[in-house]
């Protein structure tokens, strides 16, 4: 009896190893078919992200950064087509933009020719930057991170801040969330069509801010989010003492 319940009880943990091994393979799946989309949509990237009015988005985000204030070196996460790291440079001594894209590096490295920032196409999760900085900075990228690599995610940013670095980000308000669609049974994997009809997967978690302060909190941060406008949130960190 004692060995048919340890059979059984293998028999679970079995199931239970199987169950998260196949969740690791959709996730990594579906970030692979995230870096896909955003090498496709590259060219078509700031007029479906920021409208047919990309002076008024360099406008708000030149605002936004003015009052950020990213001094120092600074690492920008997902930098996109350079809109944000244009901005940036405006204050940073130094600025190394990273993104997984290679298409998107391409459009941001013609935007921004400056000596002080330099560009890599990179995966955050495996990459390496062997220094540290003063500030690292992502926009809408926090929301594409699995929520299965939330926490080591934020781990990596730990190792990568100076002495008394902030983490600044910008994201869509989960008021946003209405606008995707999400597939069958996920409730962190969208679907999202571009101009030529191709349709793809992308992880997109919408968090309430202060659900978000409490999780980060809990992994030993100190935040503050805020509502930065009608679309985004705004957020500052830094390690707790």
């Amino acid at each position: 009896m004692v060995r048919a319940g340890r059979r059984r009880g293998g028999s679970g943990r079995r199931r239970l190893s199987a169950s998260l091994c196949d969740d690791v393979r959709v996730t990594d799946e579906v970030l692979a078919e995230q870096v896909d989309y955003y090498r496709r949509r590259a060219g078509e990237y700031d007029v479906t992200a920021y409208g047919d009015d990309v002076a008024a988005a360099r406008a708000l985000i030149a605002r936004l950064v003015a009052e950020m204030q990213p001094a120092g070196s600074v690492l920008e996460i997902a930098c996109g087509t350079g809109l944000w790291t244009e901005a940036l440079a405006g204050w940073a001594d130094t600025v190394t933009a990273i993104d997984a894209a290679p298409e998107m590096v391409a459009i941001a490295r013609d935007r921004v020719r400056l000596a002080s920032v330099s560009f890599e196409v990179a995966d955050v999760f495996s990459w390496d930057p062997g220094t540290r900085f003063d500030v690292i900075f992502f926009s809408a990228w926090l929301s594409h991170v699995p929520a299965s690599r939330f926490g080591h995610f934020w781990q990596l940013l730990g190792r990568w801040l100076a002495g008394n670095g902030r983490v600044l980000f910008i994201d869509e308000h989960i008021d946003e969330r209405g606008k995707e669609t999400y597939a069958a049974g996920q409730d962190e994997v969208v679907e999202r069509r571009l101009g030529d009809g191709s349709t793809f997967r992308v992880i997109k978690n919408f968090m309430d801010r202060r659900e978000l302060e409490l999780r980060l909190r809990r992994l030993g941060w100190d935040c503050a989010i805020r509502r930065a406008s009608s679309r985004w949130v705004y957020g500052e960190a830094r390690l707790a003492k």
